[in-house]
């Protein structure tokens, strides 16, 4: 049972202080960093002092992280990190705990608050939209739930989609044939495939055609029966290509759409697909809509504040018009 008096934590069980600690108490430093306190170990015991806020902050901290210790599961620098988060914001670090996929022992959980609201929207919904900014584990965890679906024999199939945006350079000047050239635009989604699935099974599955990476081109004209379908980097989708690629879902089917509005590739005044269906599918019962900020990143820590210095600069104002978003206010003179 577990008892904070004070500053001091007792987590009655030396495996699970050893869990929380980490290697070379690598996760008792970590925080010690984020809050600016001190903690001492003694055996079972963690001794925290520090400014009261921050000492009480990091008891709580403390003690749920030992609760998802006790269940089994590894702690580290990153799960730390993104528990320091989530009980920020006023959520309890439980939400961390549900798994979306296991392979080979390993366990694909959300690690934020919007992610395990977003999880929770895949499966209740037949489409949903993730919108945000770069690792905050749209793609990822769309991937991690196609292949549950897959494997669970919920789906037949995966397919996924992606917008073969030009950013700068030719298709037609780049070497090989239509395949070689559209493989580019491609790479981020088998990059995260391979997470999910050992190498040679992903090949088999995808020379089977039971999972299919191809351009947002190709779906034209297609129904997807039975199917787990993705479309990556939507923000890069014109009005017409989202409409397109949502009539193609047909039954026993999910789609999941992701992209970050604030990335787009268009054309200067062109109006994103993503953004616009934002705009006129909000509302329909069936559909859902994840949005993800700063506080759901993933990567690096600096990659928060990368994000944060984006949305302070100001934007272009006939781009952010034709995107849906308000014109950066000029400064009094």
């Amino acid at each position: 049972m577990l008892s904070v008096a004070g500053t001091k934590v007792d987590l009655s069980d030396n495996e699970v202080a050893r869990a929380v600690a980490g290697t070379q108490n690598e996760n008792l430093k970590l925080i010690e960093r984020r809050l600016g306190v001190r903690i001492g170990q003694r055996g079972a015991e963690l001794l925290i002092s520090g400014p009261p806020e921050p000492t009480a902050f990091a008891a709580r901290l403390l003690e749920q992280l030992s609760a998802m210790a006790r269940t089994g599961r590894p702690l580290y620098p990153d799960d730390v990190e993104q528990a320091i988060k989530v009980l920020g914001v006023g959520e309890e670090v439980d939400v961390l705990m549900g798994p979306v996929l296991s392979r080979a022992g390993r366990k694909i959980v959300p690690k934020s608050i919007g992610q395990k609201r977003y999880v929770d929207a895949i499966g209740a919904h037949d489409i949903v939209f993730a919108i945000g900014p770069a690792g905050t584990g749209k793609t990822y965890l769309a991937m991690a739930a196609a292949v549950a679906s897959l494997l669970e024999h919920r789906v037949k199939r995966i397919v996924l989609a992606r917008p073969a945006v030009e950013a700068g350079e030719k298709l037609g000047f780049l070497p090989g044939d239509l395949a070689e050239k559209v493989n580019p635009y491609l790479r981020p989604l088998y990059d995260a495939l391979h997470d999910m699935l050992e190498h040679e099974r992903a090949a088999q599955l995808i020379e089977q055609g039971t999972i299919e990476v191809a351009p947002l081109a190709f779906m034209r004209g297609r129904t997807l029966n039975d199917c787990f379908a993705i479309l990556d980097e939507a923000q890069n989708t014109s009005v017409e290509q989202m409409k397109m690629f949502l009539t193609r879902l047909g039954y026993h089917s999910k789609a999941v759409i992701t992209g970050d509005v604030t990335q787009v590739d268009l054309p200067v005044g062109k109006i994103s697909g993503l953004s616009h269906a934002r705009t006129i599918l909000s509302e329909i019962p069936g559909i859902a809509f994840s949005t993800f900020t700063e506080v759901d990143v993933v990567r690096h820590p600096l990659v928060q504040e990368v994000i944060r210095a984006y949305e302070r600069a100001p934007v272009e104002p006939a781009a952010a018009e034709a995107n849906g978003k308000p014109k950066a206010e000029e400064p009094e003179k």
